[in-house]
Parts: structure tokens; C-alpha cells; sequence
């Protein structure tokens, strides 16, 4: 079933790194959909809004989605400094020439928008809308602080049962709308199969590495240049209303800075909202088509 539904794609990067796309819904016309997980995550969590938003009866759309090096179905790099946002910018940029694609609607959910924004700084013209899911220029340092301290201490569990506890017990209490179909899909997306007939986060262990050397006694620095640089671009920004690491004073800066920006708030999500979850699906369908419709 699944090989009908999207498509495995390689690519190599500029340094010659072996790179992992799905691509769902190839033939659809009309402006095609570019997903960018989080700092760990991969493909799989993209999974069921791709299938949502290439399967629709209206504007089905054709859905790119990335595993950066170092996750998922990406080769792992041997230089753990090459974990950046600017040089996963550079192998996004790769991927979608490689794909002969020259513009879409961005989604990127907390690195995936630090990456969207660099973006916006050097290759503009490849967004024609955005999707920021939980993330901003200012990112909260204790939101942060938990994230490097659940990783650090990430458990390796056994089962897929034994994951879906371990993640309710860390995030349940963020996360109060999950139904248990919902924390099955979250944690499925975590893990992967270690070979020892147990279970392993789906990402290189040396990806911790950048966020050890973050000193928290310090102002964590702002991206607000890049955002900027999203000015002229139709802007949607989803926030957890239990996020650590959006906050809702920065999503009014943000409004401020984009007039035209959209916001969506997730009732009983933390950080990142599932975006395949209740009216999100819909929601940025709409947004998508709207955007599609003022650029022509």
C-alpha cells in the first residue's frame, strides 16, 4: 500500500552525502507542498497530513518531504558540525533542483523554520507561502534547555507499546488533545528498529553534540533579520498552546513585523502541534490555496 502512496527519493549533496526525500502525489498540478521536520525528527511525521493534502477531492497537491542528513533514511555525516541549519538549507536546495522544483508552499516545523528562514535570506524566490509550525525568531532558552535535556537522557525502549508510554509520560501533560491514534503515529515516527530486536531514536546521537555547546547562562541569539525576509510572503504560524519554545509574546512580534501574518492557535498541543490532528489539515489547505490564488 505504501508504495502507492508516496515514493522513496535519493540524492546526493554538494559534498556527496547520500539524501532521503518522499515524494507523495507527483503528478498533482498546481503548487506543491515542501515539508521540513524538526531537529531529530524525519519524514514519518509528515506522513499522514502528506497523504491528507495529496489525496484531497480539491487541489490535490504534490508533497515533498525531507529527511535531513543525519535522520532518517539520510546517511549519517562522520563531521557532527555539518548538523547546521545553514548547510541543511544548502541539501534542500539540492533536493528540490534535483527534483527540477522551483518554487512551493513551505512547511517547517521547529528546525524545519529556522531553515525556511534561511531560505528567505538567500534563495527567496523559492517560497511562494509558509507554514512556520511552532517556531519563531526568538527561541525560548528553557523550552530549549528541556529539549537538550530529554535528548541527552533519550530512552532506547523495546516496543512500540513501551515507546507510546514513554512518550505520554514525558509529554502527556502538554499534549492533553492526543488521541491514542495520535501518540501511536508520534511515537512510530521516533524510533526505529536497532537491529538488537529493540528500538533506537531514528537520528545520529552526535546531532546532540551542537546543542551541548549552548550556554544557557547567556541570551540565546534572535533571527529576526531572517524572518524579515519572509515580509512578502503569505505566512501562517501555528503555535502549541502548551509550546515551551514559541511563546505567545513573540508570535505578537511577530504580527507586528508581518501584518498579514496568519496564526493558529492548537488547543492542548506542546511543542510541535501534530499537524495532521483535528482542523489543522484544513486549515493549511486553505491557507495554501488562498496563497496559490493571490500569487496567480
Amino acid at each position: 500500500m505504501a508504495a502507492l502512496e508516496y515514493r522513496d527519493f535519493f540524492y546526493s549533496a554538494q559534498d556527496g552525502l547520500k539524501l532521503h526525500a518522499r515524494l507523495y502525489g507527483e503528478e498533482n498540478p498546481g503548487l506543491p507542498v515542501i515539508c521540513l521536520p524538526g531537529l531529530t525528527r524525519n519524514v514519518r511525521d509528515f506522513h499522514a497530513l502528506a497523504l491528507l493534502l495529496s489525496q484531497r477531492e480539491k487541489s490535490p497537491r504534490k508533497v515533498i518531504s525531507f529527511d535531513y542528513r543525519g535522520r532518517g533514511q539520510s546517511a549519517y555525516d562522520t563531521e557532527w558540525r555539518h548538523y547546521d541549519v545553514a548547510v541543511e538549507a544548502g541539501d534542500i536546495m539540492g533536493g528540490l533542483a534535483a527534483l527540477g522544483i522551483e518554487h512551493g508552499a513551505f512547511i517547517g516545523t521547529s528546525r524545519g523554520g529556522l531553515i525556511i528562514m534561511a531560505l528567505a535570506a538567500s534563495r527567496p524566490a523559492l517560497l511562494k507561502a509558509v507554514v512556520l509550525n511552532d517556531i519563531g525568531p526568538v527561541i525560548e532558552g528553557d523550552g530549549l534547555a528541556q529539549i537538550r535535556a530529554y535528548l541527552q537522557r533519550a530512552p532506547k525502549p523495546e516496543t512500540l507499546d513501551e515507546a507510546i508510554q514513554i512518550q505520554k509520560t514525558v509529554h502527556g501533560e502538554a499534549f492533553s488533545a492526543l488521541s491514542e491514534e495520535d501518540w501511536h503515529r508520534f511515537a512510530d515516527a521516533i524510533y526505529r528498529e536497532n537491529g538488537k530486536g529493540g528500538l533506537a531514536p531514528d537520528y545520529d546521537p552526535n546531532l546532540i553534540k551542537p546543542l551541548k555547546a549552548i550556554d544557557f547562562d547567556r541570551p540565546l541569539p534572535t533571527a529576526w533579520p531572517m524572518f524579515e525576509g519572509l515580509g512578502a510572503v503569505p505566512l501562517l504560524v501555528i503555535r502549541g498552546e502548551n509550546s515551551r519554545l514559541l511563546s505567545a509574546e513573540t508570535v505578537e512580534e511577530m504580527r507586528r513585523r508581518h501584518p498579514a501574518m496568519e496564526t493558529i492557535t492548537a488547543p492542548g498541543q506542546g511543542h510541535a502541534p501534530l499537524l495532521e490532528t483535528g482542523m489543522l489539515p484544513e486549515a493549511i489547505a486553505a491557507f495554501i490555496e488562498k496563497a496559490q490564488r493571490r500569487k496567480g
